[in-house]
């Protein structure tokens, strides 16, 4: 009844863009973060797109999303430190204003779920298997907090875990493997949930069991590229309700 096959034992969820509609969120704050980063640099340069997040951005640790699309564009900056301000011109510091951009909208609007996407989330832990929430965010906590969810959820690796135990982001497939852990599943037991193209790839890097791709905003195709084994537009669907 879950639409996954019969040796799934446990779920790995992403949280932006497949739980919550934090995503825009994010995919804001980058915009505004790395345009305003290079009109100070050159008022002729052009603007972060929706291609650049997909492609450099979307799913990753901040730092590596930093450093990764300035790389597109033949940027080098110092790495800083975690505790650089927001107005330094060091890697860490491009990652500090984005975080405190998306602070500011998460105080001021709160979180918004997926309805279809909680649905079976909780169809999920009333079949008995375990839910771990696995997310580059350093917010994870916070967003599943205010998203009203976290008695569902029985282990989180996020941003924060991924910076105290050394994990790769995703692409890789560190933190997965981790949440896997967490649940004491081996990767062929549990499946995956990814809207992004690089946590999709992480999915499929890591030998997990299936792996589901969401698709928000148009790429279907680039998740099955990537290695989605299905992809639907909510997790809705996987319980026979398009809603």
């Amino acid at each position: 009844m879950l639409g996954l096959p019969e040796t799934i034992r446990g779920c790995l969820f992403d949280l932006d863009g497949v739980l919550t509609q934090t995503a825009t969120v994010h995919q804001a704050a980058w915009k505004r973060t790395f345009d305003e980063f290079l009109r100070a640099r050159d008022p002729q340069a052009a603007e972060f797109s929706d291609a650049d997040y997909q492609r450099y951005v979307d799913g990753k640790p901040r730092a590596d999303g930093v450093r990764d699309f300035l790389a597109s564009r033949s940027i080098e900056l110092a790495e800083g430190t975690p505790d650089d301000g927001p107005d330094e011109q060091t890697v860490q510091g491009v990652a500090t204003r984005k975080n405190d951009l998306v602070q500011a909208e998460l105080d001021e609007h709160g979180v918004t779920v997926y309805e279809g996407s909680v649905r079976y989330l909780r169809a999920v832990k009333d079949a008995g298997l375990p839910v771990a929430v696995v997310t580059a965010s350093a917010n994870g906590e916070k967003v599943i907090a205010a998203g009203g969810f976290a008695d569902l959820v029985d282990a989180r690796i996020d941003g924060v875990v991924t910076a105290r135990e050394g994990y790769r982001g995703k692409p890789a497939p560190d933190t997965f493997l981790a949440g896997a852990r967490a649940l004491g599943l081996q990767p062929g037991e549990a499946v995956v949930f990814e809207d992004a193209q690089s946590g999709v790839a992480a999915g499929r890097a890591g030998d997990f069991g299936y792996v589901v791709g969401v698709d928000r905003v148009g790429q279907a195709d680039a998740l099955r590229e990537h290695g989605a084994d299905v992809v639907v537009t909510d997790l809705a669907e996987l319980l026979g309700d398009p809603s």
